[in-house]
């Protein structure tokens, strides 16, 4: 014979054995203690969070030869038979088996027979799956019903529910179970059910639940199974880790050894999408992450690293993914190439992509300016003939070895600072002199943006700008204008405006 499950073996029998669903319990029993029964009730939430228990709870109180307190004895014949499914007072039907309009039509014949109970109860799971005709069949004898007879319809997804149904029900929603208060369930049945169970399995467990008491447990006795050892993560961990230090290969890596241990594709691009809101939540709202405080900062340190706009680019990029595995002939490639454009934006070239690129250079630029570093301009293109910025065309760059190509005459030695003279036409050029006025004028030690380091070989002509730059005052303003217009060896001839004062020069 088979073992009855967990959550099968430990489900609670009475409203105070229920958790985290106090708003329900305190609702429920008011009502017993005082007499007010609804004649339809809608219980809805997520999966596992006690739905229908609740209704069985409720059938037994409603039907108890001995309650105490809005509480059923569960000694009783009626609360035992209501316990083990042989109970004439209460009708339990699965709507998803059951939607049609006969079956519909049998419940309302069967409500309107006396039982040996004070209540009849009729349990309807699922009821999201009635077909319409099915839905309106039932209104009538929701909307009027005998005395005797009380409905609990229990649905996932009350949206689906027709709201003429909704109108004449009273809902009361269900909600997820806080880790704290799973945590104590899960290790009361530990104890009741004698395992040997560490803390950190109990921890796997929790995040499998997911608050949903029923899955915890059976993740629970999947570990017990096990030999208390929690199964292997489903490198889910080994994914992130990937994306977030960039490394494509690493999360396809991933990727591959979660496909061969027979995950499924899009399964597994929604516990990645799962954890990817929990590290978004433990960030900006830590109290609605339904895990154990310890993940919620180890997901904190994840959600820093990642950055908020990053956390959003990869749920929205799964997200659409997933949409298109439904009708692809190969989920997993779809998964494959989301991977690499989310581990290395340079791969994906969409407007997405794009963004992402240019924010990571943003980040770039931020810490390196907080570092005290900042983007070297490089000197504008220097047209040799005339020693004057190019306008158009491509920068002659001198290497460290040498004087760049286009210079006819390089020189070993810097810039002399003697004037040539020769007989030009554009006005009087002064006779070979040192200049004792412009070498006082250079200030080596005063920095200006347009100065780069000393080059102990290059073209005079492509180095003057930087020469004349350096001057400060009366200097600057002579030389400012002056062109080099030729070199012979050491010699440097330079051509001075017409109104230059040759004297002071």
């Amino acid at each position: 014979m088979a073992v009855q499950s967990l959550y099968r073996r430990y489900r609670p029998r009475r409203f105070d054995e229920l958790k985290g669903q106090e708003h329900v319990v305190r609702a429920l029993r008011n009502a017993v203690i005082n007499h007010r029964e609804g004649q339809a009730y809608l219980f809805s939430g997520p999966r596992g969070t006690g739905k229908t228990t609740t209704a069985r709870i409720l059938a037994k109180v409603l039907n108890c030869e001995n309650p105490v307190d809005g509480e059923p004895c569960c000694t009783c014949q009626s609360c035992l038979a209501v316990e083990q499914g042989t109970s004439y007072d209460v009708l339990e039907l699965d709507a998803a088996s059951n939607n049609g309009v006969q079956e519909i039509r049998d419940i309302i014949d069967a409500a309107a027979l006396t039982s040996p109970g004070r209540h009849r109860v009729f349990i309807l799971d699922e009821v999201h799956m009635l077909t319409r005709a099915a839905e309106a069949a039932l209104l009538k004898t929701l909307e009027e019903p005998p005395a005797q007879v009380v409905f609990v319809l229990a649905t996932t997804d009350p949206q689906k529910v027709s709201e003429t149904i909704r109108s004449r029900v009273q809902h009361l929603q269900f909600h997820l179970i806080a880790v704290d208060e799973l945590e104590k369930y899960v290790r009361f049945v530990i104890e009741k059910a004698e395992l040997t169970i560490d803390d950190e399995a109990i921890a796997h467990v929790l995040r499998q639940g997911g608050g949903s008491a029923r899955d915890t447990l059976s993740a629970l006795e999947l570990v017990a199974a096990g030999g208390g050892e929690p199964e292997e993560e489903s490198h889910t961990e080994a994914i992130i880790r990937g994306i977030v230090a960039r490394d494509h290969g690493q999360a396809l890596a991933a990727v591959a050894q979660a496909m061969q241990q027979g995950r499924d594709a899009q399964t597994y691009a929604q516990d990645v999408v799962r954890t990817m809101r929990d590290c978004f939540l433990s960030i900006m709202s830590p109290e609605l992450v339904q895990l154990p405080a310890k993940r919620v900062e180890e997901l904190a340190v994840i959600a820093r690293e990642l950055g908020v706009q990053r956390i959003v680019r990869i749920m929205e990029t799964l997200g659409s993914t997933m949409v298109e595995m439904r009708h692809a002939p190969d989920a997993r490639l779809l998964l494959e190439v989301a991977v690499v454009q989310l581990a290395s934006p340079a791969f994906d070239d969409s407007q997405e992509g794009m963004l992402a690129r240019i924010s990571q250079l943003e980040e770039s630029v931020k810490q390196l300016r907080e570092k005290g570093v900042a983007a070297a301009v490089p000197p504008p293109p220097i047209n040799p003939s005339t020693g004057r910025a190019k306008v158009g065309g491509l920068a002659q760059v001198a290497d460290a070895t040498g004087p760049v190509a286009a210079s006819s005459n390089p020189v070993a030695q810097p810039v002399s600072n003697e004037v040539v003279g020769t007989t030009d036409a554009t006005g009087p050029v002064a006779e070979p002199t040192p200049t004792p006025e412009v070498a006082p004028s250079v200030d080596i030690t005063a920095p200006t943006p347009a100065v780069t380091p000393a080059v102990t070989n290059g073209d005079p002509a492509q180095m003057w700008p930087q020469v004349t730059d350096a001057m400060k005052g009366l200097a600057k303003a002579m030389f400012k204008p002056a062109v080099v217009e030729s070199v012979d060896g050491k010699k440097v001839t330079v051509r001075l405006p017409a109104n230059t004062p040759m004297k002071r020069a």
